[in-house]
């Protein structure tokens, strides 16, 4: 079994790689082409982006290979051993946290290379050592409060209950409902200032906006997203009664009113169409076979691995291969996600016009230096929002033109 679980981890890092290097070469040929959507500068320092991003995900993806060897070969033992005369519910809870701890230290150095390195050198960062520690810190006491939390609370119904894989599916679904109720308002102002938006005008026009789509807000709220980085979002957050519309203040010194409209009113069809539910209904469905997988491994593993069937070592196990799994479903995920983007497009240009999303999106693209062509395995994979240039055909804009035929682009990878 464990030579089984080796074997998969394996392909996962294989396809992976293979998927960054088939999107470095198409990329780095693509460059080279008449560009699309962006002055030539822009093009050139667009592409030079996405590939120093792809080829640290590389490096990431086999370091993470190579922390998989290690907890299978040695760490998991080690968290048994170490947790070894403790409470089934302590064990949990220590055994989970050093797990969550160690893979957060090996996984740090790629999170400071990204802003402090590649981000400052393509002039996006805008953190600073300070703020990047004070995140760092925060975001991990808050990690580390939920896994204690919900480790022991798993642990406590592998104990107690039977079939306990489908009553722990209940509680972690219960609790990513929660946190998309609490985030915004809770969770996201410990990272950042959340700011009513002072402009009146604008303000009338966006809850005009909202009224018309029958969108019910706690307000609209501008947060100092500058602090940190230089790319344009905004973002509807919440559920039920404690929605709010989030503006980055970066979008707002870029985009002028109708574009501004036009961008929430993409966030209103998703709202309209329900994604946000539709969304956490999928991934429930995945995270429900992937309990019950877990829920059902045989004892030969933890033979195998020296370690006792405990409720530590089931979640350890669980959360080690779940990237796997998660990646299995990834296709049909984004395969879903790009269709609600389309059909949020089209419900924002009903409500806004296409010329103004067109001019936004267009915006966006240059702004966020978001190079518009991908590799067709990276778009299958990973890509939750369609190709740019699909989405301005699909609504309509004529100016769209594309030099860099696919036929163009064949020929060796160079990574």
């Amino acid at each position: 079994m464990v030579e089984a679980l080796s074997i998969i981890f394996f392909l996962y890092v294989l396809i992976k790689v293979y998927i960054s290097v088939m999107q470095i070469g198409y990329v780095a040929r693509a460059k080279e082409m008449p560009p699309v959507l962006m002055k030539p500068g822009s093009w050139m320092k667009s592409a030079r982006y996405l590939i120093s991003n792809e080829r640290l995900k590389i490096v990431e993806t086999l370091v993470e290979y190579a922390l998989f060897v290690f907890w299978l070969s040695w760490g998991i033992h080690w968290l048994d051993t170490i947790t070894w005369n403790m409470d089934p519910l302590w064990q949990a809870v220590v055994a989970v946290d050093l797990f969550l701890v160690v893979n957060y230290i090996v996984e740090l150095p790629f999170s400071i290379y990204k802003t402090f390195v590649i981000d400052e050198r393509f002039k996006f960062n805008h953190s600073t050592p300070e703020l990047f520690i004070k995140d760092q810190i925060k975001g991990g006491l808050l990690t580390l409060a939920l896994a204690s939390v919900l480790s022991a609370a798993i642990a406590w119904i592998i104990i107690n209950v039977p079939m306990w894989w489908f009553f722990s599916f209940l509680l972690v679904f219960a609790v990513i409902v929660l946190l998309n109720l609490l985030y915004p308002t809770f969770i996201a102002p410990i990272f950042n200032k959340f700011t009513p938006l002072k402009n009146e005008a604008l303000k009338e026009k966006i809850d005009n906006l909202l009224a018309r789509s029958g969108f019910e807000s706690e307000g609209v709220y501008v947060i100092d997203a500058s602090k940190r980085d230089a790319r344009l979002n905004a973002y509807f957050g919440g559920l039920g009664k404690s929605k709010r519309v989030v503006l980055f203040d970066t979008l707002l010194n870029k985009l002028n009113e109708n574009e501004l409209l036009a961008v929430l009113g993409h966030e209103l069809g998703h709202f309209k169409h329900h994604d946000i539910y539709k969304n956490i209904l999928m991934l429930g469905g995945v995270l429900f076979v992937g309990f019950y997988i877990f829920g059902n491994l045989p004892t030969s593993l933890f033979m195998e691995l020296g370690v006792r069937e405990t409720p530590a070592m089931l979640m350890i196990i669980f959360m080690l291969m779940i990237s796997v799994f998660i990646f299995l479903f990834m296709p049909i995920m984004s395969f879903v996600s790009r269709q609600n983007e389309y059909a949020a497009d089209r419900y924002a240009s009903r409500m806004c016009g296409s010329e103004s999303l067109v001019s936004a999106l267009k915006k966006l693209v240059d702004e966020n230096k978001s190079f518009p062509k991908a590799h067709k395995l990276t778009i299958f994979f990973y890509h939750s929002h369609p190709p740019i240039i699909e989405r301005l055909k699909a609504l309509g804009d004529k100016s769209v033109r594309d030099d860099t035929e696919d036929e163009a682009l064949k020929g060796e990878c160079t990574i």
